[in-house]
C-alpha cells in the first residue's frame, strides 16, 4: 500500500512489471476510488460546463461520455483533465483527478455562485467506489462473470442503474487510462468488492497504481503537476501538451482561458511535449522527471515522466523539448546523475497498435 493525492492506495500486488504486462496482454483489475466523482445537476448544466472546459459539450449525445477535455485558468494553463458523462441536458457526471478533487470542487462552486448559474455540485467520491478493468481479455471476463451485455458497449458510452455480477451498479462506462480495451463501474463499497471478487474468479487479476503510471507513460497520457499545471513559469501554455483526441474544439467561444490560449495559437508555442525511448544499450537507463535533454552542449528541453517500459523492454519518458528540436526520430541526450546518454524523439503512443481507450 501507498498514497496518491491524499488517498492510500495499492501499489501493487506482486510485482509492477508483472502487473504492467497483465493489462497489455491479459485483464487487469485496479480500484481507482481515489478519483474524483461529482454530480453537476441543473437547468444551466451545459452552459456551465461550456464555461469552464475546452470542449463543446453540448455535442455529446445522451449516455456517452465527452472528452478527454482540459479545465484552464486565465493564462491557458491546465486546472485539470476531466471526463464528462451526459446522462440529459440537466444531469451530468464528471470525474476529476484525485490530487484536485478538493480544488475543483471549491471553483465550480466559485463560478456557479458568480455567474448566478442554475446548477447544483454533488460530491459522489465517498458514495460510491469505483474499479477500473483493462486488457484485451475483458470481454471474456465479463462473459464468464455472467454479464456478457456490457461488451455491447461502444467506447465512451456508459449505463447507469443496471447489474453487474448480479449486484447494483451506479454507472458503468466503456473507458479507462491504459491504453487498452476495458470499463470503469461505480458502485456502493459493499456492492463493488462483490463484483471485485466475481471478476477475479472469472480471470481478472489485481494490478496496482505503479503499473497504471507505467501504462499511462507508455500510451502518453499525461498526469497533473508532471506534463501540466496552473503556474506559467513552471508549465508551458496548453497548447504545448499536443493533448489531441479532439480536446480542444476551436469553432467555441467564450471559456475560461479561451483569449490566453487563442493568443498561444496565434503566436507558436516554445515547447513541445514529446516521447523519448532510450537506445537499446542503454536499455537499464530510467529517465526521471526535471532531467535535462541535450542537443550537443544545448540544453533543449527536460523530462516530464519516465519509467522502464515492461513492454518495450527500456527506458521511455515524456518530456518538453524546444520545438525547434522536436523532430521524431531524431536522436537527444539525456543527463543522468552527470553523464548524457542516447535517446530517440518519438510521437506518442509509444508502444505501437494499442487501441487507444481514453
Amino acid at each position: 500500500m501507498g498514497e496518491f493525492g491524499g488517498w492510500e492506495v495499492p501499489m501493487l500486488y506482486e510485482s509492477a512489471l508483472k502487473e504492467h504486462n497483465i493489462v497489455r496482454n491479459d485483464a487487469g483489475i485496479f480500484d481507482v476510488s481515489h478519483m474524483g466523482r461529482v454530480s453537476i445537476r441543473g437547468p444551466d448544466a451545459i452552459d456551465f460546463i461550456n464555461l469552464v472546459c475546452t470542449k463543446n459539450v453540448a455535442k455529446t449525445k445522451e449516455y456517452w461520455m465527452s472528452g478527454p477535455t482540459l479545465i484552464l485558468n486565465q493564462w491557458a494553463r491546465v486546472k485539470d483533465d476531466e471526463m464528462f458523462y451526459r446522462v440529459s441536458d440537466e444531469q451530468w457526471y464528471v470525474v476529476v483527478n484525485a490530487p484536485y478533487r478538493e480544488k475543483m470542487l471549491n471553483y465550480y462552486r466559485e463560478i456557479i455562485k458568480s455567474r448566478g448559474f442554475k446548477v447544483e455540485i454533488e460530491d459522489l467520491t465517498f458514495k460510491y467506489a469505483m474499479l477500473a478493468i483493462q486488457g484485451p481479455k475483458v470481454e471474456e471476463v465479463f462473459e464468464k462473470a455472467g454479464s456478457a451485455w456490457v461488451n455491447d458497449l461502444h467506447t465512451l458510452e456508459f449505463r447507469t442503474n443496471v447489474e453487474v455480477a448480479g449486484q447494483k451498479v451506479f454507472l458503468i462506462s466503456r473507458s479507462g487510462w491504459t491504453g487498452e480495451d476495458g470499463f470503469e463501474i461505480w458502485a456502493e463499497p459493499k456492492n463493488l468488492l462483490e463484483i471485485y471478487r466475481a471478476l477475479l474468479k472469472a480471470g481478472a487479476k489485481p494490478v496496482g497504481i505503479i503499473s497504471r503510471d507505467s501504462l499511462r507513460i507508455e500510451m502518453g497520457f499525461v498526469l497533473g503537476e508532471h506534463e501540466y499545471g496552473e503556474d506559467p513559469v513552471k508549465f508551458p501554455c496548453a497548447l504545448s501538451l499536443r493533448y489531441g483526441m479532439g480536446a480542444i474544439d476551436w469553432k467555441k467561444k467564450g471559456f475560461i482561458g479561451e483569449e490566453a490560449l487563442r493568443a498561444c495559437r496565434r503566436e507558436g508555442v516554445k515547447w513541445i511535449r514529446v516521447g523519448l525511448k532510450m537506445k537499446k544499450k542503454y536499455a537499464r537507463i530510467i529517465p526521471r522527471p526535471g532531467y535535462k535533454l541535450y542537443v550537443d552542449d544545448q540544453v533543449v528541453g527536460w523530462v516530464t515522466s519516465g519509467t522502464f517500459s515492461p513492454y518495450l523492454k527500456r527506458g521511455v519518458a515524456q518530456a518538453y523539448i524546444d520545438a525547434r528540436y522536436a523532430l521524431f526520430e531524431e536522436p537527444v541526450d539525456i543527463e543522468v546523475r552527470g553523464k548524457r546518454y542516447p535517446a530517440k524523439i518519438e510521437d506518442f503512443p509509444l508502444v505501437p497498435g494499442r487501441p487507444v481507450v481514453k
